[in-house]
């Protein structure tokens, strides 16, 4: 298949499916007295909470439990940034899940898990027994990195903005309110991290920004890494090609601490930064529900899983989803791979949960793109598949592909991709 044909494929046309699971699904009727319980409602929650209803002839009771009162997507969040996207277009209420699906939404936190008597606990009280639990809690930081970061007041001023939703906006109105002639620094976090391309992109559409309105203004990464972690050749052009002078690229700059005060950066190796913005990405690991509960079983940080099933491998009858995951190779931590983890995982309980075998060959896709100016776009893509020896996910040879250059017609594939998976996750 060609590249082109590729990303027509799973971009525009809006081909979610995690190729070859649905074997593994069975109807269970209606009214079965089975319960799942889905904690988180991003990319991989929200999906697997709808599949599991759908795969299983709406039989069996799916119970969401999300803090948030709508979607927010992190994919697209950069064009708010950027000033070419608001956050009315990144946003989509959890309605149909309810209303078309038959969703419990539960607008709560979980606070403890207890996987003996397979209840969870939430803030406002009162718990939810369940069958099978699957947990989506995305990531949270490592702030115990950077001492500075726990003063008063340090981290209303330097923003992650990594989880969309308010802090996306206030980033947006940081640059508004930088005058022309700063310098916009943000430090990216050695890999694994939520969305590889994510930084690189918002750095051009910062740069795009300024090129309109601050023209005068500098654009600073700060790479913990060695060298840019995905489409780095095309990123690397777009800097030079449109936004020559203004972006700088510095890699192995591992972030020590932060002077919120004196907006000043401090590096393992390197001197000092002082800039008028600072976007501080931090280290990052599995959802705080998952550590708590004993599941972040690689390094502390991150939760094996079986990927057949996404049970995790330290605690039973809890599947874990998304970026919270110990990774299997070349698999990236995006909202796409979220989604493909949801049908999965969903097609895998409702198999569990009705005596049959989840399916032995999971196949699934990704694309990333990423906005290299607020119409002009590049894409990675790839396919996985289940290698039965080595017991994970490995990328399918030859398949998938990286852009030759940055253009509007991948634009366009992008948006459908976005409008596409908003409607596959949720409507």
């Amino acid at each position: 298949m060609k590249r082109r044909q590729f990303v027509q494929g799973v971009g525009a046309a809006g081909s979610f499916g995690a190729i070859g699971m649905l074997p593994g699904c069975a109807s269970t009727g209606r009214g079965s007295g089975l319960r799942v319980v889905v904690v988180g409602g991003g990319y991989g929650g929200a999906t697997a909470a709808k599949y599991v209803r759908m795969w299983s002839d709406y039989g069996i009771d799916v119970t969401l439990v999300e803090p948030n009162s709508t979607f927010i997507s992190c994919p697209i969040s950069n064009l708010v940034i950027g000033g070419s996207k608001t956050m009315a277009d990144i946003t989509t209420p959890y309605d149909n899940l309810v209303k078309r699906h038959g969703v419990r939404l539960v607008q709560d936190m979980v606070t403890r898990i207890d996987p003996d008597k397979r209840v969870v606990m939430l803030a406002k009280g009162g718990e939810l027994p369940y069958d099978r639990l699957i947990v989506s809690p995305g990531v949270d930081f490592m702030w115990e990195n950077l001492p500075g970061m726990g003063k008063e007041g340090a981290r209303d001023k330097v923003l992650h903005s990594w989880k969309a939703g308010a802090q996306t906006l206030a980033l947006r109105q940081q640059l508004q309110a930088m005058p022309d002639g700063g310098v916009f620094a943000m430090t990216i976090p050695l890999a694994p991290y939520r969305c590889p391309p994510g930084p690189y992109e918002r750095a051009c559409q910062v740069a795009s920004y300024f090129s309109k309105a601050k023209p005068k203004s500098k654009v600073l990464i700060l790479d913990a890494n060695d060298d840019v972690t995905s489409k780095g050749p095309l990123f690397k052009k777009a800097w030079a090609d449109r936004y020559a002078g203004m972006v700088e690229y510095r890699g192995k700059h591992k972030l020590a601490d932060v002077d919120a005060a004196t907006n000043t950066l401090k590096f393992e190796f390197n001197d000092d930064v002082k800039a008028a913005v600072l976007n501080v990405i931090p280290d990052m690991r599995a959802g705080d529900i998952a550590v708590k509960t004993g599941m972040a079983t690689a390094n502390k940080r991150w939760c094996d899983v079986d990927f057949l099933t996404f049970e995790s491998k330290a605690v039973k009858n809890v599947h874990v989803l998304g970026d919270s995951i110990q990774i299997a190779p070349a698999m990236p931590k995006s909202g796409h791979m979220a989604n493909q983890h949801g049908k999965t995982c969903a097609a895998a309980v409702v198999a569990l949960l009705t005596g049959k075998q989840p399916n032995p060959m999971p196949v699934y896709t990704n694309t990333c793109y990423s906005f290299v100016s607020d119409e002009d776009v590049v894409h990675v893509a790839s396919v996985h598949r289940y290698d039965a020896e080595k017991m994970t996910m490995l990328p399918v040879p030859g398949a998938g592909g990286v852009s030759s250059a940055a253009n509007e017609l991948e634009g366009r594939y992008a948006m459908a991709w976005a409008r596409n998976i908003w409607a596959d996750t949720l409507a």
